[in-house]
């Protein structure tokens, strides 16, 4: 479990990819609290450390995984999100984020505003229903608060401190970026849709 607050910007020193998967080293201050088997999100993507050396660490992508998020998308020198998994007892300042991305949205626009920035994405036709005003959502791992929202869209108002420590700074229009509903949203989508369903029957 991770709260989307990002504690450092790694940078890809190599990836690796065959028919089989990706393999990609990181380079982050974060490697020397990383030991073989913790869990680290990549750019809001749950993945396991499966070496760790000195200043890096390895870790792979599965098909699937490179097939539904952006991880796909990452080269070498990118730089990408990263978040170490919450310790019990720590204070919860993003919101809940499991760390499983559930689809690939897209930049529409960047605008700046004031001494913030306010980013527009285009939201995957399922994730729609999950997003409500001022409500929780996690993009390239980052908790953010939702500020508008209209027809298949969202923005989201990122101040000074997000951009200099997120890759969000980075973004720009047509990029593709990994997007996590809010938790509490799929729970209750999940639960009241059998009463909907009985209800329009």
């Amino acid at each position: 479990m991770f709260t989307g607050l990002i504690e450092d910007l790694g940078t890809v020193e190599s990836l690796d990819r065959t028919e089989d998967g990706a393999r990609l080293r990181i380079s982050s201050r974060l490697a020397a609290e990383l030991s073989l088997g913790d869990s680290i999100a990549v750019n809001g993507c749950c993945l396991t450390a499966i070496a760790v050396n000195g200043d890096s660490f390895e870790t792979e992508a599965m098909n699937q995984t490179l097939e539904v998020t952006a991880l796909g998308g990452v080269g070498q020198g990118d730089r990408v999100n990263l978040e170490l998994a919450m310790k019990v007892g720590e204070r919860l300042g993003g919101h809940i984020v499991q760390g499983h991305v559930d689809g690939v949205g897209t930049v529409s626009s960047v605008e700046d505003d004031g001494f913030a920035r306010r980013l527009r994405v285009d939201l995957p036709t399922q994730l729609v229903q999950f997003a409500v005003d001022k409500g929780s959502i996690t993009l390239n791992g980052v908790s953010l608060t939702i500020s508008q929202l209209g027809d298949g869209w969202v923005e989201v108002s990122l101040i000074p401190e997000t951009l200099e420590r997120t890759n969000l700074g980075d973004l720009a229009p047509g990029d593709r970026l990994n997007v996590e509903s809010d938790v509490i949203a799929k729970y209750v989508e999940r639960l009241m849709s059998p009463f909907a369903r009985k209800e329009q029957a």
